[in-house]
């Protein structure tokens, strides 16, 4: 039988035991407790300050800014460069007010023609009426970046359709010769680019040839990126993923990168599609993905596009598609021929900073309160309210042979939001396979939305919600997770631009990009207003029009920017001779597609039965938008015919980057008159004989 005083030696006993266990927790909780060991690869120190710039301006701007091309041949006369005001200092300005961090400029793009005096060639500035040759437009860029702020960078083209030697190892030292001046003469260059582009037509100092390259040796390329780090040690090297530099392509200029986007590649072997817009999960080196895009659909100036500038909604859809998943964004600014960049484009510009700067205005998850369920060694120095503390040095952790964890963040009162904001400490590694964020209503947890990768910075969009309560967590990761930072805010509505388009029976749609707006059009050139006509369904329109619309909230009574289209004569009577079954090309959907097949042979032809003769003076080619789909049109010629039988060919040519940024096609000849008209296909994207079409219209007079 057990007395009194047994009893009270065994609860002395405990309660020594567990005071002894609560110190020996608090000295662990308190003790030194290692932090995770590099997950490799990981970034260089290059590599970080680049990642943290997260947006800078392309500017293009070269000879065939004044010939109204896409690529410059390199037969275009020096004469034509002469712009009357050239400011160099109103493009830094610009860039400086719209939130950019740097600019890339197109010291030679593939025609050759050197913005620069460039003492190896007398195709340059040099040469030109402007400043009487005295001129050097990369120097005076340069200077300009110093005083605003900006970091400055170069593109060398390394294909050059002037050059009399390229294609022989000749060139590949002229081309050496070129980038050492441009990284000795100008200061710091924090990013050189060498486009993708290479092969094929030009004139090549005289002579129009074909000349083909192996991209994989031509240039040397291990060669010459050692030359550039040593005379640049802080440049980063941007590359299309072929040869490994420190930045990659995505594999498009829509301005998107994957949803899943992984910072590394291996340093060897073959870089498929997939791997540049989605990296490789598992690859050897860091090379971060780059977003290069247009403000407008092509990447030099074009008077015909300054009613196509991006709305601030589509900005602001490419920012989150690309600095919001992990990569950078390289926006492209096209100069005019006067030397200025266009009212428009700065309107814009500024625009979409005031909408990045309204949308994450109010972080409301600052210092809330946080609590973990897994914490690395229960250490303070690696809790859950490191993620919003605001300092991106620290961050929240877990053990080693956890790769799970959650984050719940207490925002003291219902409130709410539409982003979410996290960020990994990637100089330890990229981790993160996927996540998870919820919010708490009426005592359950409600999933918002499942997502993949983090790395360097992920934002999340989602229609608004309200909670006290939002939970964050890691479902997978390769490594312990380590998280710096999440952000939390309600960004306003930016109301978009209805789509507008016209089917072949005449009729036109208008669809809204939300559900909630109510949309206003005007057939007379005016701009609508809640007072206009109000669109419930496609109405029937005859001849030429001209439709302008807007979606406006009646909540706010705000509108959004005005969608412009202006549509020649219907297509009602038009039929495709030969070919039935294409019949997409003229329901005025720019998505949906027809195909041709053209059975292994050159030219796949498109005739059209106009069902009257016309007077005929262009055409507009738009290829099949979908990036898996058949090839698209590089080569072409146009032909027009009164009986279908007796053809006039009218125009014939190339559509210069068209694989890339697969943009509606112009092209204007004499007016002729038609009633059959040809579309013929010499090559493709692809090197078949598949041609994609989602419209093909005219231009009458």
């Amino acid at each position: 039988m057990i007395n009194y005083f047994t009893i009270i030696e065994m609860l002395r006993f405990i309660f020594k035991s567990l005071t002894a266990m609560a110190v020996c927790g608090i000295l662990f909780s308190c003790g030194k407790v290692a932090e995770p060991a590099p997950f490799y690869p990981v970034p260089s120190e290059n590599q970080m300050q680049w990642q943290e710039m997260e947006y800078y301006a392309f500017i293009h701007y070269s000879l065939n800014t004044y010939t109204d091309q896409s690529w410059g041949y390199g037969d275009e006369a020096l004469e034509l460069f002469n712009p009357d005001s050239l400011d160099c200092r109103q493009w830094a300005r610009i860039c400086k007010e719209a939130g950019m961090k740097g600019i890339i400029f197109t010291a030679k793009h593939h025609c050759g023609f050197c913005m620069w005096p460039s003492e190896y060639t007398e195709y340059s500035v040099k040469n030109t009426p402007w400043k009487d040759g005295k001129g050097d437009v990369v120097g005076e860029l340069a200077d300009a970046c110093r005083e605003y702020g900006l970091e400055f960078g170069v593109y060398l083209s390394p294909w050059d359709r002037n050059h009399p030697e390229y294609g022989t190892p000749a060139y590949v030292e002229y081309f050496r010769n070129q980038l050492r001046e441009l990284l000795t003469n100008y200061g710091p260059i924090f990013e050189t680019w060498f486009d993708g582009a290479q092969g094929g037509t030009g004139y090549y100092g005289g002579a129009y040839e074909t000349r083909n390259i192996d991209a994989k040796t031509y240039y040397q390329w291990k060669e010459t990126f050692a030359m550039a780090r040593e005379l640049q040690p802080g440049i980063l090297i941007w590359n299309d993923g072929g040869d490994r530099g420190d930045l990659r392509w995505v594999g498009t200029e829509a301005g998107f990168v994957g949803e899943t986007n992984w910072s590394q590649l291996n340093k060897e072997g073959n870089v498929e599609w997939g791997m540049l817009h989605y990296g490789l999960e598992g690859g050897d080196s860091w090379v971060s993905a780059e977003v290069n895009t247009s403000i407008r659909p092509e990447w030099f100036y074009h008077e015909s596009e300054n009613t196509k500038v991006k709305t601030v909604p589509k900005l602001m859809e490419t920012y989150y598609h690309s600095v919001g998943r992990n990569a950078t964004l390289l926006l492209n600014v096209p100069v005019m021929p006067n030397g200025l960049i266009h009212p428009l484009d700065e309107e814009r510009l500024k625009a979409f900073a005031q909408a990045r700067e309204d949308a994450f205005a109010d972080n409301i998850a600052y210092k809330a309160r946080t609590s973990a369920d897994k914490v690395r060694g229960g250490s303070r120095r690696f809790s859950a309210s490191k993620v919003t503390d605001g300092k991106p040095q620290t961050y929240w952790t877990v053990d080693d042979d956890q790769k799970t964890g959650s984050i719940t963040i207490d925002l003291g009162e219902e409130m709410p939001f539409n982003r979410f904001l996290v960020q990994e400490y990637i100089r330890l590694g990229q981790r993160v396979r996927s996540f998870t964020i919820e919010y708490e209503q009426d005592g359950e947890w409600k999933k918002i939305m499942d997502a993949t990768t983090i790395g360097y910075k992920r934002i999340l969009y989602f229609p608004t919600v309200s909670s006290q309560y939002i939970r964050f967590s890691v479902t997978d990761s390769r490594a312990c997770p380590v998280i710096s930072n999440i952000e939390v805010y309600r960004a306003p509505q930016i109301l978009d631009a209805p789509a507008v388009w016209r089917h072949k029976d005449g009729k036109v749609s208008i669809h809204p990009v939300d559900a909630e707006s109510e949309v206003y059009y005007t057939l007379d050139g005016s701009v609508p207003t809640a007072a206009s006509l109000k669109y419930d369904v496609p109405f029937e329109t005859e001849g030429r029009i001209e439709v302008n619309a807007v979606a406006y909230d009646p909540v706010t009574a705000k509108t959004s920017p005005v969608a412009s289209a202006s549509f020649d004569l219907p297509r009602t009577d038009w039929k495709v001779v030969g070919a039935e079954h294409v019949v997409k090309l003229f329901d005025g959907d720019p998505v949906s597609a027809s195909h041709q097949n053209g059975n292994g042979r050159f030219p796949v032809s498109l005739t059209v039965d106009l069902g009257n003769t016309l007077n005929v003076k262009g055409f507009k080619y738009l290829p099949d938008p979908y990036i898996w789909g058949p090839g698209i049109i590089t080569q072409y010629s146009f032909e027009v015919s009164t009986d279908g039988k007796h053809w006039q060919n009218v125009s014939e040519g190339e559509f210069s980057n068209i694989k890339n940024n697969p943009v509606e096609q112009t092209r204007t000849f004499p007016v002729s008159q038609a009633r059959y008209v040809r579309l013929n296909a010499f090559a493709n994207t692809e090197n078949n004989t598949n041609i994609g079409y989602a419209e093909f219209n005219l231009i009458t007079e």
